[in-house]
């Protein structure tokens, strides 16, 4: 899933690559310290903190109930920072699998889980992810049992969502660190599962 599918729009990365690229030949920013305002920011954000809190919930079944109830306050609990906007943790269990789109512009929990990617500011995802989630699942490839339900949430400007993945089997002797290691973005997003996925993502 990438900006090529959608005809009207000009790939969000490649707007900043450009913009970038036009604010260094004017001599308007500095190409270092612009790397290394990036690295600072992604030391504060990015999906290392949303692993945390998934890998939390994995080993403490009282912050899993927490997280479910004020997903919020859970964060701020693990030290993370988080905007006047609401967060929710929806999670996927052997019945659910749950699914992140925001179909207005690309509202998106950054705080936790880093910039959006490419593909979900992208039309094609979100025009496609209510009116066919499995088929967009399908094309990061996952593939899910028919048994299994796909639940779709719409992000706003006030609202924020992420995945709770469900804890990988043959995970028990892995600590917090290693189990946050396991905990990907696509999976909080909901693209991805750590359980049933069966190709390799695009």
């Amino acid at each position: 899933m990438s900006d090529e599918h959608d005809p009207h729009e000009k790939g969000p990365a490649a707007r900043v690559r450009e913009l970038e690229e036009k604010l260094v030949r004017a001599g308007l920013i500095d190409p270092a310290a612009l790397d290394e305002l990036e690295q600072k920011l992604e030391r504060h954000v990015g999906p290392h903190h949303g692993a945390r809190m998934v890998a939390r919930s994995w080993v403490d079944p009282a912050y899993r109930e927490r997280l479910l109830g004020d997903a919020s306050a859970a964060a701020i609990e693990l030290g993370f920072s988080v905007p006047e906007a609401r967060l929710t943790a929806v999670e996927n269990t052997s019945g659910v699998h749950n699914l992140i789109v925001c179909t207005l512009c690309s509202c998106y929990p950054w705080f936790l889980l880093g910039p959006p990617p490419a593909w979900y500011k992208s039309f094609a995802y979100r025009s496609r992810a209510v009116r066919d989630p499995r088929g967009v699942l399908h094309d990061f490839g996952t593939m899910l049992p028919d048994d299994i339900e796909v639940r779709v949430w719409d992000s706003t400007a006030e609202q924020r969502y992420m995945v709770i993945p469900e804890r990988p089997l043959g995970t028990e002797h892995l600590n917090e660190e290693e189990l946050a290691a396991l905990v990907t973005r696509d999976s909080m997003v909901g693209v991805e599962t750590l359980g049933y996925k069966r190709e390799e993502s695009k």
